[in-house]
C-alpha cells in the first residue's frame, strides 16, 4: 500500500482570518501575573504584537496565573505562531524586566474557533466575568488587567460577527470604531 499525498504546504494549511479564545497558565500554575509590574508587561507584550499586526486582539484578561484572550490572526498567520510571540516575548521580557526564572509558562494552550456571534459573545461574557468570579473584583471594568477595563485599545470584532456586538455586557459601553 503507497502513502497517501499529504497537502502539508503551508498554502493548504494557512487559511483566511480566524478567531480564536485561547488560555494559558504558568508553569506550576504559579501566581506569577499577579503583580501590577508582571501583569502590565504582559499587557504590553499583548499590545507591542497587535502593534505589529501579528493578531488583532478583541478582548483578554490576565489573571494571576493563566490568561484569556479572544484574537484574530490573519492568512499567514497560525494560532501557534501568534501564542509563540505571546509567551516567548513575555518570558524573555520578564527574564530581562523582572528577573523571572524560565520556564515561565506550561507547555501548549487551549484555543477554541469561534465561528459565531453567540460564540464570540460567551467567550466575552466569560473573559469578562473571570475576575469577579475568583474575587479579584466587584464588577468585570474595576479589574485593571482586563479588556473590560474601559481604559484598554482593542481592535474591533471581526466583520463577520460585528453586527449584535455593539455594546459589552454588564453595561460597559464601548464604542466600536
Amino acid at each position: 500500500m503507497s502513502i497517501p499525498h499529504r497537502r502539508a504546504t503551508p498554502s493548504s494549511v494557512l487559511s483566511g482570518e480566524r478567531t480564536f479564545f485561547v488560555t494559558s497558565s504558568t508553569r506550576g500554575k504559579r501566581a506569577i501575573l499577579q503583580s501590577s509590574r508582571s501583569a502590565g508587561l504582559f499587557i504590553d507584550v499583548l499590545h507591542h504584537y497587535r502593534r505589529e499586526q501579528k493578531y488583532s486582539l478583541h478582548e483578554f484578561v490576565v489573571m494571576p496565573d493563566h490568561f484569556h484572550l479572544l484574537v484574530t490572526i490573519s492568512h499567514g498567520m497560525t494560532i501557534e505562531r501568534a501564542l509563540q510571540f505571546i509567551k516567548g516575548g513575555f518570558a524573555y521580557r520578564a527574564g530581562k524586566e523582572l528577573g523571572m526564572q524560565a520556564p515561565v509558562w506550561q507547555k501548549g494552550f487551549s484555543e477554541t474557533r469561534i465561528e459565531t456571534r453567540e460564540a464570540y459573545r460567551n467567550a466575552r461574557e466569560y473573559i469578562y466575568s473571570n475576575p469577579v468570579k475568583k474575587g479579584l473584583a466587584v464588577s468585570p471594568s474595576e479589574f485593571p488587567y482586563s479588556s473590560a477595563n474601559p481604559t484598554c485599545e482593542l481592535d474591533p470584532p471581526p466583520q463577520r460577527l460585528k453586527p449584535h456586538l455593539q455594546t459589552k455586557p454588564y453595561g460597559i459601553a464601548k464604542a466600536m470604531p
